[in-house]
């Protein structure tokens, strides 16, 4: 089967843990992870590509066996013809390793564990510091020190967080998030994260009924960017996107792509603040 940036199957290697993926925001060939083998998470996104989205934690990670997974694949990309096989040509490159799978990484009781087997195999493999590790995540549960461990051994190893920011008002996170948190606690989230490690806004944005999103919703992400950056949040940029692949959730036939120049408009506001953008429409 060759890969598409439409579809990131996360069984398509057979393996439990580790899959690979064509990023277009990447712009290569990303090895995943993921932890949450139950497709459980603590978020409940109307957009999430992942079928039949339960609300949890995933089980005990079987570290040994994502060792082994993640070492056979790295081999296959690196020394086998996995590239040939399976990638488009355009697309062969190993650009990184990411966390992201079927719910919230740092979920997972082992996610410090998992930074550590990750470095191990950079070195084994003399990937270390030429490739990322991405860590895709929602941000809510970066407080916790556990996290907040795993968070610093990530940036020693030259890592980067993807943190999710969609809308920033109480009801819009609640709307497009299925999440009870507030904007002051991922605004607190958010700090802690880049204190610990380099890290990257990632923001989704769709029509819901054939609207755009709410003016004050726009209003009040671009507010929360800037006392981010005002409390002296050290930022990489935004990765701003919009629907890539087709939601299983029940909200699914509402959501539909904005046009380019309402993205790029977006883009533009960002950039306004002093922040890079990069756009994927």
């Amino acid at each position: 089967m060759t890969l598409s940036t439409s579809n990131h199957d996360r069984d398509s290697a057979g393996m439990t843990y580790v899959y690979p993926v064509v990023s277009r925001r990447a712009g290569g060939v990303s090895v995943g992870i993921n932890l949450n083998v139950n497709n459980a998470c603590n978020w409940r996104c109307i957009y999430c590509q992942v079928p039949a989205l339960t609300r949890g934690g995933p089980p005990p990670v079987d570290l040994a066996r994502l060792e082994d997974e993640l070492r056979r694949m790295l081999d296959d990309v690196l020394h086998g013809d996995f590239m040939i096989r399976a990638v488009p040509e355009a697309m062969r490159r190993l650009n990184d390793i990411a966390l992201s799978g079927n719910g919230e990484p740092t979920s997972a009781a082992e996610f410090p564990a998992v930074i550590e087997l990750i470095g191990r195999l950079l070195d084994e493999f003399g990937l270390r510091g030429r490739i990322k590790v991405v860590l895709i995540s929602n941000g809510s549960l970066v407080h916790r020190e556990p996290v907040q461990a795993g968070l610093r051994r990530l940036a020693e190893l030259g890592g980067e967080v993807w943190f999710k920011l969609d809308r920033a008002t109480t009801a819009g996170l609640h709307a497009v998030n299925q999440t009870e948190t507030t904007p002051d606690k991922v605004l607190r989230n958010l700090e802690q994260c880049a204190h610990a490690c380099p890290t990257w806004i990632q923001t989704c944005v769709f029509s819901v009924d054939g609207q755009t999103p709410a003016e004050d919703e726009i209003k009040a992400y671009l507010e929360l960017l800037r006392r981010a950056l005002a409390q002296g949040t050290t930022l990489r940029g935004v990765l701003l996107y919009g629907l890539a692949r087709p939601s299983t959730q029940p909200e699914a036939p509402r959501l539909g792509r904005l046009p380019e120049a309402w993205l790029a408009t977006l883009a533009g506001q960002i950039g306004q603040l002093g922040l890079a953008t990069r756009l994927f429409p």
